[in-house]
């Protein structure tokens, strides 16, 4: 009776380390697949009108770029002390819905800023 016993005992071992050597792994793999949440432009543009854009702002305005650290991702807050240009007439004759939103450049990219919340509205590279 006590090799019975024993089997046993060494049998639900076994089935047991192959069931967390299964399961674990698993589990521990689901959060590394999340995919990751980044903010989406407020401002809806085409490919179009972020030529036109850059094209005006920074070939034919030759707007230059700002030096100052000011963040350059949608979403992000661009600080109360860095100066904000008024878009264009020409760009807001061409792009209707940037005639009440500001700008600056940085690193050759035209940041739009929404002048509700002073947040990053668009990205224009």
């Amino acid at each position: 009776m006590n090799v019975r016993n024993g089997t046993r005992a060494g049998l639900f071992v076994f089935a047991a380390a192959i069931v967390f050597t299964v399961a674990l792994p698993v589990v521990a793999q689901v959060p590394s697949t999340a995919p990751a949440v980044t903010p989406s432009e407020t401002v809806n543009l085409t490919m179009d009108q972020k030529h036109v854009i850059k094209e005006i702002i920074l070939k034919d305005l030759k707007i230059q770029a700002q030096t100052a650290d000011v963040p350059t991702q949608v979403g992000d807050k661009i600080p109360a002390g860095i100066p904000l240009q008024p878009m264009p007439v020409e760009v807001s004759a061409k792009v209707p819905q940037l005639k009440s939103h500001s700008f600056i450049v940085k690193n050759d990219k035209v940041v739009i800023v929404d002048p509700k919340d002073n947040k990053i509205a668009a990205l224009v590279e």
